[in-house]
């Protein structure tokens, strides 16, 4: 590392430290090819795992129940769907495998002995997160499913030449007011740290090495936070 750094800046760090969210820079720097070339096929992952969320459209079969089968249900606001026979079930939150399983557990309770039950997502609300600073490609990209910051990162077209690959922030709108987090995806892509997922409306901001005020400008005074899945 180059010079001191400022009394905020290290209050912030500390804060991502204290959560394990920023782990030691790795020992072998890697330059922005090589860390795009690592994270590049990430954008291409499956996302089986993807979480249901408000507002989603789900199709739901209950194989030889014509009856119970829906096409283009809409989770309510509340993350709520509307079955036949059972009434209201949660789905925010859960995977599609999770929902087909508790349909299924619900319906053989009183209705069904041994029902299968598939549920797939149709559509999703639209979800987004914006990818600024040093990308080949900066802009506001949908998520599909859930997302990882090397996968947001690969979205944008991957690092420029002038990225710093070891700070890469994420700003995040936590009960009205913004607040970020420093990540080093140097270190998340080669092991050595914790690959946090991204979500809706989140702002991914990669350092550049070539110029400082813009991060100590903004990124550094925005208050620091570590409530993170990681994927």
């Amino acid at each position: 590392m180059t010079g001191l750094p400022s009394p905020r800046s290290k209050r912030v760090k500390a804060a991502v430290l204290v959560a394990g969210l920023l782990w030691p820079l790795s020992t072998h720097a890697q330059t922005p090819a090589q860390l795009q070339a690592a994270v590049a096929p990430m954008a291409a992952q499956s996302s089986a795992d993807y979480r249901i969320g408000p507002l989603d459209k789900l199709n739901i079969v209950v194989f030889q129940v014509k009856d119970l089968s829906i096409d283009n249900l809409q989770v309510d606001a509340n993350g709520r769907v509307l079955l036949p026979l059972i009434g209201g079930v949660e789905a925010r939150g859960k995977t599609t495998t999770e929902l087909s399983n508790e349909i299924a557990a619900r319906l053989s309770a009183q209705y069904l002995q041994s029902p299968q039950v598939s549920v797939t997502v149709a559509d999703t609300a639209s979800q987004k997160v914006t990818v600024e600073g040093a990308v080949n490609d900066a802009g506001v990209f949908e998520l599909k499913g859930r997302t990882s910051l090397l996968e947001a990162v690969a979205r944008a077209k991957g690092l420029s030449k002038a990225a710093n690959t070891h700070r890469v922030a994420i700003i995040r709108n936590v009960d009205g007011s913004p607040h970020s987090a420093t990540f080093d995806l140097a270190a998340i892509s080669a092991g050595k740290a914790r690959n946090p997922e991204v979500i809706a409306n989140d702002v991914v901001i990669v350092d550049t090495s070539k110029s400082k005020s813009f991060w100590h400008g903004m990124v550094e005074v925005i208050p620091a936070f570590y409530l993170f899945t990681f994927l």
